[in-house]
């Protein structure tokens, strides 16, 4: 059976094509399992988050016209427009906002950036937040953020500012807590990496830039605060069409079988943890610190030591999430403009596909596979522009998954990591083309592993034909076998343009480990115990677009079919 939904339909009509309903929750209702709810074109607003059980398994959502040259825009959006502007004499747009609560706005469908300034003021660290000799805080106003870059080299903390007060020569910032306590246990390091006579530093002490005061402001950005919304537009801009997010989720499915999305855009949701007293005190991928037991972790080698979040660590959730589902399938879909994890599979699940789908403009990290998942793949995608405002976020991760398959994708533009792979077994990262990674933060690659990969070379990992190039930022590795790695083969892999091409020497050490038949621009050195070199090429860059070996390599990698998900704005 077919049920037809449309904006501007009626929950009470039949759900006809002549008589469509209105909302996606209404067609929910109505259908069951072998039914097709076909959307049609135009922005899908929710007031909820869609929830889908196991009582809708079965169930197909599609665009209409799927698949044909007639096939209609559609998008699901959880943002809310933003109207009443009023322009001051400053030129700043405002708009009165009251309850509001987000972190992104988008203007015309374009990202705008939060206002900040980089924090170059001397600022001496108490218990509970900053002194400084400059009264300039004084004026910024409430709900400011610190951001703090690089606590570590991979990670990036949020934390809010409580108050400022100033006595017109001086200011006090009192920190929110308990994020700022928190951050002072978790950020503390003996690390000798650059000078061998370091002690200990607390990540803490240096704030790298403040957030989200109108004082910020430069064109084409926004300041929320006392439910004021306060926007400086771009010359000539119309601020006709402007929304901010305001679900944190837009579909959550729960043990859910057989159901297929097809050519639908999930956009405008956001994740409102980071504006809280506890703050974002980021460790390491979508991960964070959430006030549980912490533990240092001394290095191997000698070189120092960090401390880092206990086992009951919380991770960034999903702004579309499948939990314990199976024989899900998402092709040619879009996912845009999200303000946490654009996409996750979380719990056990079997056979999930997402397939020629893009995924952009997101906060934080791309597609999540956690825990537990068997057979997942992803194959054919197009994920880029992701870590907008979590740097640390990488594009595909991978956690405690079995036979996973990340196969012919093309990843490109993220601050931190392309595709991370945790200890799983039989994880297989397949001809993707993964390039412009590691763009902000430091330690980390195109392709990063860690951990097992398996209990045997046949029942492990493996990172086969991929091209990884241009790793940005200095203190990274295209092929990063980190920590542990074991049971993984990399083979047939073309590797250039990064500071390192693979690392070889790490803590704890690599077991099993073999690098077979790949390219790459730079000599890796001499292989520890535990780990195997065979047949690899180092090449002059020149070469690369040379050699008829790397030729077909490059050839196989990336996406194979272009996708054909919505490109629509919201209206």
């Amino acid at each position: 059976m077919r049920f037809y939904v449309d904006p501007a339909g009626d929950d009470a009509a039949p759900g006809t094509i002549e008589q469509p309903f209105a909302t996606l929750d209404r067609a929910r209702a109505a259908a069951g399992p072998g039914s097709v709810i076909t959307l049609r074109g135009g922005v899908h607003r929710l007031t909820a988050p869609l929830l889908l059980s196991a009582a809708d398994s079965g169930i197909v959502f599609e665009a209409h016209g799927y698949g044909t040259a007639a096939q209609e825009d559609v998008v699901v959006s959880g943002g809310r427009r933003v109207t009443g502007w009023q322009r001051g004499e400053d030129g700043v747009h405002r708009a009165e906002v009251p309850g509001l609560a987000t972190r992104q706005l988008y203007v015309s469908g374009r990202r705008a950036v939060r206002a900040s300034i980089p924090l170059d003021l001397a600022l001496t660290r108490t218990e509970t937040g900053y002194v400084t000799g400059d009264p300039a805080p004084g004026a910024w106003g409430e709900g400011v953020e610190f951001v703090y870059r690089g606590v570590y080299p991979w990670s990036e903390a949020r934390v809010q500012v409580e108050r400022i007060t100033s006595d017109g020569g001086s200011a006090t910032i009192t920190m929110a807590q308990p994020a700022f306590g928190w951050a002072a246990r978790l950020y503390r390091a003996h690390i000798t990496w650059d000078d061998p006579e370091a002690g200990e530093s607390n990540g803490a002490d240096s704030p790298t830039s403040a957030e989200n005061s109108s004082a910020f402001l430069t064109e084409g950005t926004f300041a929320l605060s006392g439910g004021v919304l306060h926007y400086l537009p771009l010359p000539g801009e119309d601020l006709g069409d402007v929304v901010a997010p305001v679900l944190e989720t837009l579909l959550h499915a729960r043990d859910v079988r057989d159901v297929a999305f097809r050519g639908v855009t999930f956009a405008e949701a956001t994740w409102l943890r980071p504006s809280t007293p506890e703050g974002f005190l980021h460790y390491h991928g979508n991960g964070y610190y959430d006030g549980g037991a912490l533990q240092d972790v001394v290095f191997a080698d000698g070189q120092g030591r960090v401390t880092v979040p206990g086992e009951d660590s919380a991770a960034m959730p999903g702004n579309v999430v499948f939990e314990n589902c199976s024989q899900i399938t998402l092709e040619h879909c879009r996912f845009t403009r999200m303000g946490g994890v654009a996409l996750e599979f979380r719990g056990g699940g079997v056979d999930n596909v997402v397939r020629d789908c893009t995924v952009d403009e997101v906060a934080g990290g791309g597609v999540v596979v956690d825990e537990g998942a068997r057979g997942h793949r992803l194959v054919d995608n197009h994920i880029h522009h992701i870590g907008r405002d979590y740097s640390g976020s990488p594009a595909v991760l991978l956690s405690g998954t079995e036979g996973a398959v990340v196969e012919h994708n093309e990843v490109h533009d993220v601050p931190h990591a392309g595709i991370v792979a945790y200890a799983g077994r039989g994880t297989r990262v397949l001809h993707n083309l993964v390039h412009d990674t590691m763009q902000v933060l430091a330690d980390g690659g195109g392709i990063y592993v860690s951990g097992s990969q398996g209990d045997s070379q046949g029942s492990g990992g493996l990172v086969r034909g991929n091209v990884v190039r241009d790793t940005v930022t200095p203190y990274n590795y295209g092929l990063y076998t980190d920590y542990g790695t074991a049971f993984l083969t990399v083979e047939g892999n073309v590797v250039h343009r990064a500071d390192n091409p693979v690392v070889l020497h790490v803590s704890p050490p690599m077991e099993n480990v073999e690098f077979v038949g790949n390219f790459w621009d730079a000599d890796p050195g001499e292989a520890p115990e535990g780990v195997v070199l065979s047949g690899n090429t180092t090449l002059p860059e020149e070469a690369f677009g040379t050699d008829p070996s790397v030729a077909a390599i490059v050839a196989a990698a990336g996406r194979h079919r272009a996708p054909a998900a919505s490109t629509a704005k919201p209206a």
